[in-house]
Parts: C-alpha cells; structure tokens; sequence
C-alpha cells in the first residue's frame, strides 16, 4: 500500500475547507493563501491552488477583484459570494461532524489498549 498516496488523499479531502476558512476572513491573494497553509505545516503547490481556486469561482463560490500593487503587475484578490458563505457553512458542519467522529473512533482504539494492558 502507498502510504503517501493516502496522505495525499486525506489532504486533498480538506484542502477546500481549509482554503474558504482562509479566505472567509479576509479577501486573499493565492501567494498568501499558499503561506498561510505552508505556516500551518500543510503544503500547497500552485498548480493545486490556482485551478481550484477557478473552479470556486466558476461555481459561484468565490468573486474576485483586482487590486492594483506597489511591487509589480495587479493582484487578484477573492473573496466569498453570499452563495460560498452558506457552502463554507455546510462544509465546516461537515467537519466538525467527520472530526468529532474520527476522533471518537481513534479514542477508542486507545482505550481498548490501554485497558487491554491492564
């Protein structure tokens, strides 16, 4: 079995999730978006960013503007429509609801063990 394949898999689950919670609070550039995820231990390319990102927009998810820089050519900034706030609410319900049962899960593999021990 490929272990990094599932992890891959695992990210990629969350990847969305994670870059709407960047954007919901503030309007973001993708290169900040891309050090926001890469200060929190989790890696994101470009070439991953960049057609998702798209693909958000297209569905109505995400709006975006131009704002003009200091530093070199316009950058696009994106932000959530009305319609992208209800889907980050779903999926953070969806989270939380993965989470709290993942967690209740591997809980329990660790106290079946613990008690196994004793």
């Amino acid at each position: 079995m490929n272990i990094e394949n599932t992890q891959s898999q695992m990210r990629k689950g969350v990847l969305e999730y994670c870059i709407l919670s960047i954007i919901r609070r503030n309007e973001a550039y993708p290169g900040d978006i891309i050090d926001e995820m890469r200060g929190t231990g989790l890696q994101l390319l470009e070439g991953t960013l960049y057609p998702l990102l798209n693909r958000l927009k297209n569905a109505g998810i995400l709006t975006y503007q131009w704002v003009e820089s200091t530093s070199g050519p316009p950058r696009k900034y994106f932000r959530l429509t009305e319609k992208g706030e209800e889907f980050y609410i779903f999926l953070q319900a969806t989270w939380n609801e993965l989470a709290t049962g993942v967690e209740t899960l591997t809980r329990k593999r660790g106290e079946s063990q613990e008690n196994q021990s004793e």
